[in-house]
């Protein structure tokens, strides 16, 4: 396959992370040959986001495989919906929301996340919160399997999300129409295991791969079995 018919692969990341949880995955995409690009995701409402992300698509040309990790997997099912450049979805430890539901909604639909309890609220001046994880219990609570040093700087160097991005309801989702493909880690604390199995089936999932052990950090922790997936999905 030449380099003009490679989609170019664009990423996006979720809450309490930034562009450089990538890094892992993006060296091994770009060692494959592909265009990379990792949106800086704004992280305030789900409409504003995923607005911001169907104009980062409009700007390329070609075909597109899209991958989201965790509230990331919100925006890149609403930018998507009609979006004919679009051949691919990748979930990574992921939201694959329905029309209407949220990520708060889909996180609490079946036990198994603590996040709520490590969670830092800083009121705005619009009545809404900027929620952020605790730095001291970071590691334990979204990187468990991420050699403590480096989970250190990932939580300093964590981007809050507004409280208002995490209840606003999705429109309809493009994985309805395209195929996906989804990653689970099975020590994800942040969206519960059955949370993640749930929604893959219902998306009925090309493939879906768990990880055992792995937190949902997983880009960072695990970036070659991430890349694997995702170059599954662009070929």
């Amino acid at each position: 396959m030449s380099n003009k018919q490679q989609p170019t692969i664009v990423l996006v990341h979720g809450a309490f992370a930034e562009s450089a949880s990538w890094n892992g995955v993006v060296v091994k995409l770009q060692d494959r040959g592909y265009q990379v690009v990792a949106v800086a995701n704004p992280l305030r409402s789900l409409e504003g986001d995923v607005a911001y992300l169907r104009e980062v698509l409009a700007g390329i040309e070609g075909p597109i495989v899209l991958a989201g990790h965790s509230y990331g997997g919100m925006l890149i099912s609403g930018a998507a919906k009609g979006n004919t450049q679009v051949k691919a979805l990748v979930y990574i430890a992921a939201f694959a929301p329905e029309t209407g539901e949220s990520a708060l909604e889909l996180s609490n639909r079946y036990p198994g996340s603590t996040l709520g309890d490590a969670l830092n609220a800083t009121p705005l001046d619009d009545g809404t919160t900027d929620l952020s994880i605790k730095q001291e219990l970071y590691r334990q609570q979204f990187a468990a399997d991420v050699p403590a040093g480096e989970a250190a700087l990932m939580a300093v160097t964590q981007r809050p999300i507004r409280d208002a991005a995490l209840a606003q309801g999705s429109g309809e989702p493009a994985w309805h129409d395209a195929p996906s493909w989804f990653l689970i880690p099975t020590a994800d604390k942040n969206i519960p295991l059955e949370a993640q199995r749930f929604m893959a089936q219902r998306a009925n999932a090309q493939e879906t791969v768990e990880l055992e052990g792995a937190s949902h950090a997983v880009t960072v922790s695990r970036p070659l079995e991430v890349a694997d997936l995702i170059l599954k999905a662009a070929r």
